[in-house]
């Protein structure tokens, strides 16, 4: 079974994509359900493992009456009656026409589709043994007709067995590297937890709503997304984000189904659940890029198209070849000769070359956080010379932090702090939530402020204990009468000259102390710049910041490639420059400012940490927002780029020299058939190795 994600119109009914698909030769089903999709792959796999076993069982016997062929064969009368014919008729029948049915049902619907692919090259090759056979066992009607003429039914049946055997180690290996998302599936707890009515009560998963008031203990999985309620723990996100250190949470921190709660137990309210939830959209994101063909795809397909016809040509030159010209009027050895070709040429391995790369790429990158969106973004991301960098939110926490408070008496900064952080609580400004953060870390007591007031574009007012607190711009301290301390003045440009937003502080109409507050760099930003730069990438910097801010943060990241005071739209212009030149360019941003320029460059990628819009815009996605996660996306997908195109070289290698190897009549159609399933399975192999690197 595969998967196939489509866009269609609204006008369109699924019905009629349905019979669309019909009239191909497929059968489609429509769910969205992973769990679904493991146990139908589950029977598909128990249904090709029950044909394989019956066709080598009813195969043993026409492969040990091959020693009929050789000569002084007299030790082995004993096997005389796997000599006669009707029971190889018999034998072979069944596996040619029952287990052998899904390469005829393949290559009519490539026939009728206008194509040519490997299950025609099977069913030219098998068929022609059996039906040769069969004319024979009818014509010479002789109880042991091989000392007059030798039959293949042993040669259509042993491919068919090993063709099936070789899918069958593709199933098994596929199922390998598929279990990044199932274990991202088997995350999700069957049931939850939900307090309805003051009572507690164990429900499907399936059946919580939005809106759910839930009940999370130690060891428990959580169920869906929300918000924290009541109570705190620390909380494994590993699974989703990459991240070992497991996360404390706290009231009002956001939780995600499928982490794992370790040792505290808190109740929380459900925001997202069912197809909403961040798992689920992990799951759908990693299932829809192991769905789709990346663009080094379409060289195996351009490979095929005209393959097969040429290699039928090939075959029918080496029947005629053989027929009249090195063993005259011998057509059994001229159609054996033909039918090696025909097998040891079928592009199995060509076929899987890219796919069962991209699958184990992707999947390997699920498990690290980094969710590549498409196949072609995997591909892309390895060509990738440029990335340009949004700044807040991005190489930054986007989100200011009070790196100091200063003031003329240093013996009181903590009581002017309190003094600050009780006026700024009922404020929802950035800033004042930076203040009121820093002082609860402090475990300073914050008291009630009373007659507070914000003033627009200029800052807060309000009584704190008895005295008049004021925050604010230099404007506002001009405009209510208050006279600035020339000292503190001064270190407030100084402070700002550095990147620095500043605030000044009055109590009772004195100035007291400047608040320096910044957006920090993340710890991850200037060691992801610097591989990045190793890496043979310019790294540019791209923000609506000013100019003194952009060029402080980054000095401080090591970024020389800087352009400030950019409108969004601007940002997409400055990408579409860049690709000008030639360069191949990724776009790494989280805001929806930087959806413009995520969506017009090559290669978008967007921190899981930002906007659901940047997201949407974005081929890429860094779970955890850690900016190393974009080095660890950049080796993966030049590994699996590399990986592929070893494939494609053993996979030709094997063609060009299989190919003459079996037309000069050194190779006999079982042995070709073998050969080309283990063709197959080395490629496999190949492209399992990137779960290992």
């Amino acid at each position: 079974m595969e998967t196939a994600k489509i866009d269609f119109e609204s006008s369109i009914s699924k019905e009629i994509l349905m019979d669309k698909i019909d009239f191909l030769g497929y059968r489609a089903v429509v769910h969205e359900d992973i769990e679904i999709d493991g146990e139908i792959q589950k029977k598909e796999f128990k249904k090709l493992k029950v044909r394989v076993i019956v066709s080598a069982f009813l195969s043993l016997p026409l492969l040990l009456s091959m020693i009929g062929h050789f000569e002084n064969n007299l030790n082995f009368e004993y096997l005389s009656f796997l000599m006669n014919p009707w029971l190889q008729f018999v034998l072979a029948t069944p596996i040619q026409f029952w287990i052998g049915a899904s390469f005829y049902k393949g290559s009519f619907r490539a026939l009728r589709n206008g194509g040519a692919n490997m299950d025609v090259l099977v069913v030219l090759g098998t068929s022609a043994a059996y039906f040769y056979s069969v004319y024979l066992t009818f014509i010479f009607n002789e109880k042991y007709i091989h000392k007059t003429a030798n039959l293949y039914y042993e040669t259509s049946s042993v491919l068919i067995t090993l063709i099936l055997f070789g899918k069958l180690l593709e199933h098994i290996v596929k199922g390998k590297s598929s279990k990044a998302i199932q274990s991202l599936v088997n995350l999700q707890p069957k049931k939850a937890n939900v307090i309805r009515e003051k009572e507690i009560q164990e429900i499907p998963l399936l059946a919580v709503r939005s809106g759910d008031l839930i009940l999370v203990k130690p060891g428990e999985s959580i169920p869906v997304d929300g918000i924290i309620e009541e109570g705190s723990s620390t909380i494994d996100e590993s699974m989703l984000t990459g991240e070992s250190i497991p996360v404390e949470k706290t009231i009002s921190n956001f939780v995600y189904g499928g982490s794992l709660n370790q040792n505290g137990t808190f109740k929380f309210r459900a925001l997202k659940v069912g197809k909403e939830t961040l798992l689920s959209g992990i799951i759908r994101a990693v299932r829809e890029a192991q769905g789709t063909k990346a663009p080094i795809q379409r060289i195996a397909d351009q490979i095929s198209e005209i393959f097969v016809p040429v290699i039928v040509l090939i075959s029918v030159i080496t029947l005629c070849v053989w027929y009249f010209w090195i063993l005259p009027s011998t057509f059994s050895v001229a159609l054996e000769k033909a039918i090696a070709v025909l097998v040891v040429a079928c592009p199995c391995a060509l076929g899987l070359a890219t796919p069962i790369s991209v699958l184990t790429g992707s999947g390997k990158a699920a498990t690290m956080g980094i969710l590549f969106r498409s196949a072609e973004a995997l591909e892309i991301l390895h060509k990738v010379n440029a990335i340009v960098f949004d700044k807040t939110g991005t190489l930054t926490y986007g989100k200011p932090v009070l790196k100091s408070l200063e003031s003329l008496n240093m013996t009181k900064e903590n009581n002017l702090l309190t003094l600050a952080a009780s006026a700024e609580q009922n404020s929802e400004h950035p800033l004042s939530k930076a203040i009121v953060e820093s002082a609860k870390k402090k475990g300073l007591v914050l008291a009630i402020p009373e007659n507070f007031e914000t003033i627009p574009g200029g800052g807060i007012s309000a009584i704190v204990e008895g005295n008049r607190i004021l925050i604010g711009t230099e404007r506002l301290f001009y405009a209510k009468g208050i006279e600035l301390n020339q000292e503190l003045n001064n270190l407030k440009r100084i402070r700002e000259e550095e990147g620095n937003t500043v605030v000044h502080l009055s109590v009772n109409g004195i100035h007291s102390a400047i608040l320096t507050l910044a957006d920090t760099l993340k710890e991850s930003t200037p060691a992801t710049i610097e591989k990045l730069k190793s890496l043979g990438i310019e790294v540019y910097m791209i923000t609506g910041d000013n100019e003194r801010t952009a060029r402080v943060i980054s000095k401080d990241c090591g970024i020389e490639r800087v352009l400030a005071e950019v409108l969004p739209e601007k940002k997409a212009m400055e990408v579409k420059n860049l690709k000008s030149l030639g360069k191949v360019v990724s776009m790494v941003g989280d805001g929806i400012n930087d959806a413009p320029a995520l969506a017009i460059s090559d290669l978008g990628i967007a921190m899981g940490t930002g906007t659901d819009v940047a997201m949407e815009s974005s081929d890429l996605v860094i779970v955890n927002g850690d900016l190393n996660s974009i080095v660890n996306a950049i080796t993966i997908s030049r590994k699996t780029v590399y990986n592929i195109r070893q494939n494609f070289f053993w996979a030709l290698l094997y063609n060009t020299l299989g190919i003459p190897i079996a037309a000069a009549g050194f190779l006999a159609p079982w042995v070709a058939g073998g050969a080309m399933a283990l063709s197959s399975v080395s490629v496999v192999l190949n492209a399992l190795r990137l779960q290992r690197d």
